[in-house]
């Protein structure tokens, strides 16, 4: 397991996470095409956008070298508010520094916050994140369905505000796992973190477009005036109970790091074990093992993740499984462990709150099935339409 975030001069500061990403170890192509992460990166400057959810006047970011075979040599890093594509809005680039220092060295097994930046941001502003790394990396950390654009420069070009250096494009994230924002005095603020898999993660959704469930649950928080954080667990392929070659650890053995240790977090919410039930008939040689699970088994895994969260005092919502009928792994056997797993999630009180997403986006004449104006093609992943009618089913309250 590995250890918690270290190496920020700012201990003593309030912070709440406003977007997180899920690390995963380096692998080769996948259906969505290569990635940089089994050749790393030497002499590169990675320039990555992503979204607030929550506002506030400092920002640190979270660095990742979880899955690192080496020491990662971080040679600089700056955030600044981002314009079109790999450009910057000028005049708001910043230096990240760690411990007072422009560079870091992260352990492998390790993450790092920087120290606070002063940079203002507000509720869904899109920041630009560029690392800059002058030595071999290795394998190098990552997350590798982001549903956006990371542009890569052969290089020092962490203070350039136009894109014109970032000539490489790719669609995953590196290092870069997380961005908090400090507390507001006077306001309550905290975050929620959503646990999930593909459907999390976004797949279906629109690329560059910040519409995946989490983000559309984000927009209404912050049209409600609502201070809440809402940060991304989501990990494509990821289990409940099983771990896989590529698809990472199972949500029983990553919740503490994913899910319970970040910033500022007040509730959990977990959308995951469709891919447990669809396993068996998933063919795929990076999944790994792919045993029957039961729902008794899925059942007992929920309640480890209940456990885990009200010994921190932490709320947690349970998500029903949503309709696959249609997918490539749907089986009648399936679809009856995903009704028993639901009605047992509706009924038995055991979560803090149930949020019914199953009945969201079911088709009404055939509830096995996603309605088609809600399904991204392949019978399990909802597309922009499904994301935004999923956001809609939560009672904000809750959160």
């Amino acid at each position: 397991m590995a250890k918690g975030p270290s190496g920020t001069a700012d201990r003593g500061r309030a912070w709440v996470g406003t977007w997180q990403t899920t690390a995963q170890a380096p692998m080769g192509p996948t259906w969505q095409g290569p990635n940089w992460s089994q050749e790393g990166f030497d002499n590169h400057s990675l320039r990555q956008v992503v979204r607030v959810s929550v506002g506030g006047p400092m920002v640190r970011i979270r660095v990742s070298n979880v899955y690192g075979q080496r020491p990662l040599r971080l040679t600089g890093a700056t955030v600044g508010k981002a314009a079109q594509g790999a450009a910057v809005q000028p005049g708001t680039l910043r230096r990240v520094r760690f411990d007072r220092t422009s560079s870091t060295v992260v352990p492998p097994g390790r993450e790092r916050f920087s120290d606070a930046v002063p940079l203002s941001v507000a509720p869904l502003d899109r920041l630009t994140v560029t690392l800059y790394v002058a030595e071999p990396t290795g394998p190098a950390t990552f997350h590798e369905f982001a549903a956006a654009t990371t542009y890569r420069a052969t290089g020092d070009h962490l203070f350039d505000e136009t894109a014109a250096a970032y000539t490489e494009t790719g669609r995953s994230w590196y290092y870069l796992s997380g961005v908090d924002v400090a507390r507001q005095r006077g306001r309550a603020e905290h975050a929620v973190v959503i646990a999930g898999d593909s459907i999390t993660d976004g797949v279906g959704a629109s690329s560059d477009t910040d519409n995946r469930w989490p983000d559309e649950l984000a927009e209404r928080l912050a049209a409600a005036h609502r201070p809440v954080g809402v940060l991304n667990a989501g990990l494509a392929g990821n289990r409940l109970l099983t771990d896989s070659n590529c698809y990472g650890e199972r949500l029983t053995a990553r919740f503490a790091r994913d899910v319970l240790d970040q910033s500022g977090v007040r509730t959990v919410v977990v959308l995951e074990g469709i891919n447990d039930i669809g396993a068996p008939l998933w063919v795929d040689p990076c999944l790994g093992p792919r045993p029957v699970i039961t729902a008794d088994q899925l059942i007992e895994g929920y309640r480890t993740l209940i456990r885990a969260a009200h010994a921190r005092g932490i709320t947690i919502i349970g998500a029903t499984l949503l309709p696959f009928k249609g997918g490539g792994y749907h089986s009648d056997q399936g679809e009856q462990t995903r009704v028993t797993v639901n009605q047992w999630m509706r009924t038995s009180g055991e979560f803090d709150a149930v949020v019914d997403l199953d009945q969201a986006v079911a088709d009404p004449s055939e509830p096995a099935r996603m309605r088609a104006d809600y399904n991204a093609g392949d019978g399990i992943h909802p597309n922009d339409a499904g994301y935004r009618a999923m956001a809609a089913a939560f009672d904000l309250d809750d959160l």
